[in-house]
């Protein structure tokens, strides 16, 4: 960098083209600023000298009497020009160069919204593109104009002009950062608070602080779950119990159903003997039929209690996945069985007698003229 050169101590001959000298604004135009430097003619500073940034006018930054150090551009006998904005750049490039090469995280103010990202003042700009801005989508960065945000140089390039910033990369650090703490802090058999954050065949990812872990299906709930979708939402608050760390590999194994309370427990105050209740039959054994009462909760109908009539096997009256109705004749809760009956709901069909011998019909007398006495009567005497 060009040592400033004090004007009130040089001689013309002492100004040369790529000093930086200190001047005192004299004159502010729309689309320029006289300058005096010490030299025989004010200096000319364009607004476009001025900032590294699209300035719309030049009072906008610049007041007479401010004190400001500027480059000289171009030096004719008549004709001097300068510039704030390489001056500004060059004071810049070292820090930034700094800040670079030691990842340093610093605060900026958003000076601009353009297509494509942000735009901020280094003293050269900055730009921050869109896609680095958050961790996730925004549909409109108005409202980020004047607002302050940290960040990190990911890419620089002093030829080009060129510093591409990052705030995601601020915010994907400090989440790295909130992972390890997690992954330390968590305990084998905690109970935690979680968020749903996605959904997969096998189950369901939940973030707990920071770090998600998976609910494998079969631990979503105590019943049988075909997807998990049919048990949890993305965005739902759940409580999860953790059944496994491994910090090495960043994994975590959690349940839903080891927070919530057994099937059975549920049945308590849901079934009782004598009660009539609809079930689904589930499973046909050779002695019997399992039928689903509650989610988890299944009772036995032996093959006695299906029908009244006697039957081989079950299947000769019941189907799986039938809905029917059961009585429950007993239940165990501290053995989850229950025993229900399906014909106690029935009534018995009329039994059926053997076949008695007839009766000897009676021969009315008014249409043979004869009784029954004496058609028989004197085969009766034979046996007197």
């Amino acid at each position: 960098m060009v040592e400033e050169v004090n004007h009130e101590m040089a001689s013309f001959d002492a100004i040369g083209v790529g000093d930086v000298v200190n001047g005192k604004v004299t004159k502010v135009e729309e689309k320029h600023a006289l300058v005096d430097v010490g030299y025989k003619v004010d200096g000319i500073l364009p607004i476009s000298e001025l900032s590294s940034l699209h300035v719309e006018k030049v009072s906008d930054m610049l007041h007479e009497g401010d004190e400001i150090s500027v480059k000289v551009t171009k030096l004719e006998d008549d004709e001097l020009v300068l510039s704030k904005r390489e001056v500004d750049a060059d004071r810049a490039w070292g820090d930034l160069e700094a800040k670079f090469n030691e990842k340093t995280t610093f605060s900026v103010e958003i000076a601009d919204v353009v297509k494509g990202g942000l735009v901020v003042d280094l003293g050269v700009r900055g730009f921050i593109p869109a896609s680095l801005v958050e961790r996730h989508f925004v549909e409109d960065f108005s409202d980020y104009k004047g607002k302050p945000l940290d960040v990190k140089i990911v890419e620089l390039d002093r030829e080009k002009r060129k510093v591409i910033l990052s705030h995601r990369a601020v915010l994907d650090e400090e989440a790295d950062q909130k992972k390890i703490e997690t992954l330390q802090g968590i305990k084998e058999g905690s109970v935690l608070e979680g968020t749903v954050q996605r959904l997969t065949d096998f189950g369901a990812f939940v973030d707990i602080g920071g770090v998600d872990g998976l609910v494998h299906i079969s631990q979503l709930a105590h019943y049988h779950v075909e997807t998990p979708s049919e048990v949890v939402s993305e965005g739902d608050k759940v409580k999860v119990k953790v059944l496994s760390v491994d910090p090495a590999n960043e994994r975590i194994s959690l349940s839903i159903k080891a927070t919530q309370p057994g099937p059975w427990e549920t049945a308590k105050s849901k079934i009782n003997a004598g009660d009539v209740l609809e079930g689904t039959v589930k499973r046909l054994v050779p002695f019997g039929a399992f039928v689903e009462l509650l989610p988890g909760v299944e009772g036995l109908v032996h093959i006695s209690e299906i029908s009244h009539d006697h039957i081989g096997t079950p299947e000769e009256v019941l189907s799986e996945n039938q809905q029917i109705k059961v009585k429950v004749l007993d239940v165990n809760f501290d053995e989850q069985r229950v025993s229900l009956s399906i014909k106690a709901l029935e009534e018995p069909k009329a039994e059926n007698h053997a076949e008695q011998p007839a009766e000897t019909p009676e021969i009315e007398e008014a249409t043979t003229g004869f009784s029954l006495g004496d058609m028989i009567g004197d085969q009766l005497k034979k046996y007197k």
